[in-house]
């Protein structure tokens, strides 16, 4: 795993601490907000053992940012924080849908900001933790305001889709917004349906809404941490020990439970949705289906898990304000990066009744 240039990670540690210095001196205005904490990092990395640790020592409450963790029935598979751990610790945005529903990046924006208000309101420290960068690009950066879902146009479009096929309904799209057609992959359908799903209760393009300012920013100040190992054999060997305890966990078992759902058995076609389409869930529904042995679909899963590990970094070596750690060799740093910022943090008075 090649971890983000010293060079470029030392600018980064350089910046935010001439942006608190500057504020020390009144040069800037200081930022007052609560402050909150985002464990970002690809698949594997640790951050749920670091999430629970932080917020057991600095009395937090996790919210999670998995797209996964969001469906219920999604247990093994998705890592899920087990009963233990969420009576240890409150955990947020956990077992919202079922497996046939669809969750947007615009509702998890505005359910965790709902569940992060309540947290500061209690006197506690939210503690962000996951690794879809959708989430935390519309929770941190904001989204613009699209037109409301619509359950019968979204319907319509999927029964279109179900006669036609998706690449079909991309060049649709293509016709009515190249500009997200050119963005959105002919393999992506839950953004197909969603771009077409706009365009045909607005009619305006959702390109047109994206380029819309995105609302106000977070009432909490975040350090962004990025926990991820420095070689790429250490995180790919995590991966692969990951996937085998929980086949040994009977991950399998758990698919085949999904796939009994009456509501799940009636879709007609169960690999387009969202939780299915998870790494590690798509691969065992195929190979339940009768794809390949099952040492065939352990590769097929472990490969799926690493390019996802790769899309996750690509992101997160965007994110220029983010700290970043190896969660073996930088634990000493780690803490000190947390005790220093957390000391900045203000005293927040509980609400009554709470």
């Amino acid at each position: 795993m090649e971890r983000d240039g010293g060079d470029s990670a030392a600018a980064r540690e350089r910046a935010c601490g001439t942006e608190h210095s500057l504020a020390g001196r009144g040069l800037m205005p200081a930022d007052r907000r609560p402050l909150a904490i985002a464990l970002m990092g690809p698949t594997a990395s640790g951050k749920t053992a670091l999430a629970l640790d932080a917020a057991q020592r600095w009395n937090g409450e996790i919210v999670s940012v998995d797209s996964a963790l969001v469906y219920r029935g999604l247990d093994i598979g998705a890592a899920k924080p087990d009963a233990a751990m969420r009576a240890a610790v409150p955990h947020h945005l956990i077992d919202l849908r079922d497996p046939w529903q669809i969750y947007s990046a615009a509702e998890f924006a505005s359910d965790a900001r709902q569940a992060i208000e309540q947290i500061v309101a209690r006197g506690k420290l939210p503690i962000l933790a996951g690794g879809t960068g959708l989430y935390f690009r519309a929770l941190l950066e904001g989204l613009s305001q699209l037109p409301e879902a619509d359950p019968a146009v979204r319907s319509a479009i999927a029964a279109e889709a179900g006669r036609l096929g998706w690449a079909r309904m991309h060049a649709q799209l293509a016709d009515v917004d190249p500009v997200a057609a050119a963005r959105i992959h002919t393999t992506d359908p839950q953004r197909i349906q969603r771009a077409l799903e706009v365009y045909r209760i607005s009619g305006r393009p959702i390109s047109y809404w994206q380029a819309r300012p995105p609302g106000p920013r977070l009432p909490v100040r975040v350090l962004k941490v990025v926990l991820a190992p420095r070689e790429r054999a250490v995180l790919h060997a995590r991966i692969e020990q990951r996937l085998d305890t929980m086949l040994a966990q009977d991950f399998l078992a758990e698919v085949e439970r999904l796939r009994a759902l009456p509501r799940l058995r009636a879709v007609a076609a169960p690999l387009d949705l969202p939780a299915v389409r998870a790494v590690g869930y798509r691969q065992a529904w195929e190979y339940l289906d009768g794809a390949g042995s099952l040492a065939d679909f352990r590769d097929r899963a472990v490969q799926a898990t690493r390019q996802l590990a790769k899309r996750q970094l690509t992101w997160l070596r965007g994110e220029l304000d983010a700290r970043w750690f190896d969660p073996e060799r930088d634990r000493h740093r780690l803490e000190s990066a947390l005790v220093d910022f957390l000391g900045q943090r203000p005293t927040v008075r509980q609400a009554s009744g709470v």
